[in-house]
């Protein structure tokens, strides 16, 4: 498999191979249903990227990987069915040209930290480090009033929600979920694994008494370390995915 900084080497259909996996490994491990969605800019063209038809996350094949365009408009394949937040992909590919992968999910244990006032989530473990002092929060009343149904249904919505994200890893949705983004596929995924872990200690904590969170140094310095993991995780989870390695394994 190539490493997370080399999806420039990978063909069209092993770059299809790699995002149908990483929707499958996402399942695996809790943080997708049968909703949510993975995306991975296109290596060749950063103003398309790669995203599935709408499917649950777990039946995704490289066969059902489409192109898009920032708009979110559908490159090739015109007749397929399209997850209707893909504004969420395309705005935050707009955003950030860092960006290279974005996960959209519904991860439980994020939720109530965007919905409780003056509750954030931070870096309460090392393998958290990415999420800093605190995730921003995208509240979707600030741009659609009360009225909305809570999806990201148009561009409009999608860039209220980019720039709510800001430069930050990742962003809460109240009542909704979360988005995390990765300079590649495997970060993407890496984080949103650990966004969830990390909201489930720092739930299990905050029921114990005061929390000693990471500072921003280490949050930081642990971030960085774990980038260079990311490979080491995407690995391990493969194989549970392909049955190698038991689902309760930890590596």
């Amino acid at each position: 498999m190539a490493r997370p900084d080399q999806h420039h080497a990978l063909s069209v259909g092993e770059l299809r191979q790699e995002l149908a996996l990483a929707s499958h490994i996402l399942f695996h491990q809790g943080i997708l249903d049968a909703f949510g969605h993975v995306s991975v800019r296109d290596p060749a063209d950063p103003a398309r990227f790669y995203l599935s038809r709408n499917l649950a996350p777990a039946l995704v094949r490289a066969d059902d990987v489409l192109r898009f365009d920032l708009d979110g408009e559908l490159v090739e394949q015109a007749d397929q069915k399209v997850f209707l937040e893909r504004f969420i992909h395309a705005e935050v590919y707009r955003a950030r040209p860092d960006v290279q992968a974005v996960v959209h999910s519904h991860s439980p244990a994020v939720l109530p930290f965007g919905v409780v006032d003056g509750v954030n989530l931070r870096a309460v473990s090392h393998m958290g480090g990415f999420i800093g002092a605190g995730a921003p929060l995208f509240d979707i009343r600030c741009c659609a009033g009360e009225q909305s149904d809570m999806l990201i249904r148009n561009s409009e919505l999608g860039r209220h929600l980019a720039l709510s994200l800001g430069d930050a890893a990742l962003v809460l949705m109240r009542g909704h979920g979360i988005t995390i983004v990765g300079g590649s596929l495997r970060q993407a995924v890496f984080r949103a694994v650990y966004a969830e872990r990390n909201a489930r200690i720092q739930l299990d904590a905050m029921r114990l008494g005061p929390v000693c969170y990471l500072s921003d140094m280490e949050a930081a310095n642990a971030a960085r370390a774990n980038d260079g993991q990311a490979g080491r995780a995407w690995d391990f989870w493969a194989l549970q995915v392909d049955g190698a390695i038991a689902p309760g394994a930890t590596g």
